[in-house]
């Protein structure tokens, strides 16, 4: 018996020596340590700056505005997974249907345009393959901009991967070729239409439906920006962002739906609106005030913002000056971090396969005395008023949106980096410093 209860006690120790030893591999394979040096020490920080000194902006200047704006349904023909929250399986039913939004704006010499989605993200391969369609089709288009609503109950079905299959819906390619079809038939339309028109910037203060998810409050970005758009005919157009995300409906709701961006936007167009864009701008760590989370609720809440609109303007100016400058700024990063601990992270080869290209750049976009810059990071508002103070010291307005064709994770303040928020932690994914790094780019092309 002796014997027999030594030969067991040999075999467990064997196998937990064995269990030891493929754990550690294993830790060693995926595993390793969060590089905690200084941002502005790196080489890639040095070269993105370096870059942007010497990037060149495509200037020209025309004698009129001409703009054109078209809306077209995406909603697919059967179910697919929501995205947003956690994965959810397909949606039940259709509360809202789903549209890609283009407006396209010339002055006579050059021509941007904006694809709008109600989808979480414009991720980088349904991005590549817009604009493989664009060039096909041969769209007389030289900048196109990406903007998403980011509605956390929007569609899923574009987003190819391990982690794509497992949290985003998965990918499904006649999903993408639908999406392209249409959003190719937006363009068209929207370029065929142009007319002339007046453009206008307005600014209005809805921070009373927004605040801090992390520090209680705490700073935000409380502004709505709008660029209004008119026709000689007087239909008008609206291209707004909001910092507060769009995550009103509860996370049990299982219809499709474009949370209160669909609404708002709706609200807009039944009013004086004929076309209103609604594009998701710097929305990190920013929550919405809502009244409830069921769909009566979240229509409150958009009116509650559409209400704002006009009651708190806080600012309203003309863009006269005829110019368009377009910028496309590469950027690039620390290796990635997504964390599983405070000082262990996944080896970027496996962040790499799990998540796959994540396309990070900026697009700068300024229209006369109106500076848009879109960015792959999801920015947190509580960088802008640096930011917008700086760009009206110099006469600019200042509008920055996110969801660009890239997906980076979230850009908040650096301080946060250790706090126990999803955001900073699972989501901060190229490590510490993205705060100094985002704010000094940002800072840099305002100088610029």
């Amino acid at each position: 018996m002796a014997l027999k209860g030594k030969s067991i006690l040999i075999k467990t120790t064997k196998v937990l020596i064995w269990t030891f030893v493929v754990l550690l591999v294993i830790g060693l394979i995926t595993l390793t340590n969060v590089d905690r040096s200084p941002i502005q020490d790196q080489s890639f920080y040095k070269e993105t700056l370096e870059h942007l000194d010497q990037l060149p902006l495509s200037t020209s200047h025309g004698e009129t505005w001409l703009a054109g704006w078209s809306s077209i349904n995406m909603t697919p023909d059967d179910p697919v997974d929501l995205v947003g929250y956690a994965p959810r399986g397909k949606y039940e039913f259709v509360q809202d249907s789903s549209y890609v939004k283009a407006l396209a704006l010339s002055n006579g010499k050059t021509r941007v345009a904006w694809l709008n989605y109600e989808l979480l993200i414009v991720h980088p391969t349904l991005a590549a393959q817009l604009q493989s369609a664009i060039k096909e089709a041969k769209l007389p288009v030289d900048q196109v901009i990406f903007t998403a609503t980011h509605t956390h109950s929007g569609m899923g079905g574009y987003m190819p991967g391990p982690m794509g299959e497992i949290a985003f819906g998965g990918f499904d390619q006649q999903i993408v070729d639908f999406m392209v079809k249409r959003s190719i038939t937006a363009l068209q339309k929207a370029i065929a239409i142009q007319d002339t028109v007046s453009i206008n910037y307005r600014k209005a203060d809805a921070g009373a439906l927004v605040s801090n998810r992390f520090v209680k409050d705490g700073p935000v970005d409380p502004f709505v920006r709008q660029l209004i758009f008119t026709k000689k005919s007087g239909k008008k157009a609206t291209f707004l962002t909001y910092s507060a995300h769009a995550t009103t409906m509860s996370t049990k709701f299982m219809g499709l739906s474009g949370d209160y961006p669909f609404y708002l936007t709706k609200e807009l167009e039944e009013g004086e609106y004929d076309f209103a864009i609604y594009a998701a701008g710097t929305v990190g760590s920013h929550r919405p005030n809502r009244p409830g989370n069921t769909p009566e609720m979240v229509k409150l809440y958009a009116h509650q913002l559409d209400s704002t609109l006009n009651l708190r303007m806080t600012y309203y100016s003309t863009i006269t000056n005829n110019q368009i400058r377009t910028g496309y700024l590469p950027i690039l990063l620390r290796g990635p971090h997504l964390r599983i601990t405070d000082n262990l992270r996944l080896r970027p080869w496996l962040f790499n396969y799990l998540l796959g290209d994540t396309n990070a750049h900026l697009d700068i976009t300024q229209i006369g005395n109106t500076l848009m810059i879109a960015s792959s990071g999801e920015l947190s508002g509580v960088f802008y008023e640096k930011w917008e103070e700086l760009a009206q010291s110099k006469g600019m307005n200042l509008i920055i949106t996110t969801f660009n064709g890239g997906y980076i994770g979230y850009i908040t303040p650096d301080e946060l980096y250790d706090e126990n928020f999803h955001e900073v932690r699972e989501m901060n994914w190229y490590g510490p410093g993205n705060g100094k790094y985002f704010n000094d780019l940002i800072l840099k092309i305002l100088e610029k």
